[in-house]
């Protein structure tokens, strides 16, 4: 049997505490071997939307991750021209371990925009999706979707209840903005990072 791989892609603009516990949910959960972060490089979704420069957010992603080594972090998205697509970020990942069962871990709320994803029926059938659920999360748009995709996609995709933390990183840039402190919403050396660097600031 080979590695059970989750693959965790995002902006990650910070990482914070509410992804750090999405992970270790899912670690524990779905009986993963360990973890790769996946710093998104150019989301199509988010095309137009202000973000910041790719080597903050690896970096920050490679502070958050550093102590647990279950934990590990790719450049795949980093380090080729955008946009990016899920499915072909896991068609080079699954390249780069052969033989490894990868499972994708997304936020319940952007799995209920899958149909917007490239190619997303080939994703399902290839690669089983893991989608984690945010605090009090209501479940009427999972069921919609469930209908809309049908059983065979529909059976590949897990629910995973976390008892995570609920943040989003829209609100962390706007509180950091406003000089508010980011102890104990993200790991100390993020927290210190953002401040070393100013990110986040106005102007």
């Amino acid at each position: 049997m080979g590695e059970r791989i989750g693959v965790f892609g995002g902006t990650f603009d910070p990482i914070h505490y509410g992804h750090l516990a999405a992970a270790m949910g899912a670690l524990h959960l779905a009986r993963l071997d360990r973890v790769i972060f996946v710093p998104a490089g150019q989301n199509p979704l988010k095309a137009g939307q202000p973000i910041t420069p790719a080597h903050h957010r690896l970096a920050m992603v490679q502070l958050a991750v550093a102590d647990n080594p279950a934990f590990a972090v790719s450049r795949v998205d980093i380090d080729r021209p955008g946009p990016h697509y899920t499915v072909e970020t896991l068609s080079l990942l699954s390249r780069e371990y052969p033989g490894a069962t990868l499972l994708f871990i997304v936020g319940l709320d952007a799995l209920l925009e899958i149909e917007k994803w490239r190619d997303y029926p080939t994703l399902l059938r290839r690669w089983p999706l893991l989608a984690v659920t945010r605090p009090g999360t209501d479940l009427a748009g999972w069921d919609a979707l469930r209908r809309r995709l049908g059983p065979e996609l529909a059976s590949r995709v897990e629910i995973l209840a976390i008892p995570g933390v609920d943040i989003a990183g829209r609100d962390l840039r706007d509180r950091a903005r406003q000089g508010y402190p980011l102890r104990y919403l993200v790991p100390d050396a993020v927290a210190a990072y953002i401040r070393e660097h100013r990110l986040y600031q106005p102007g």
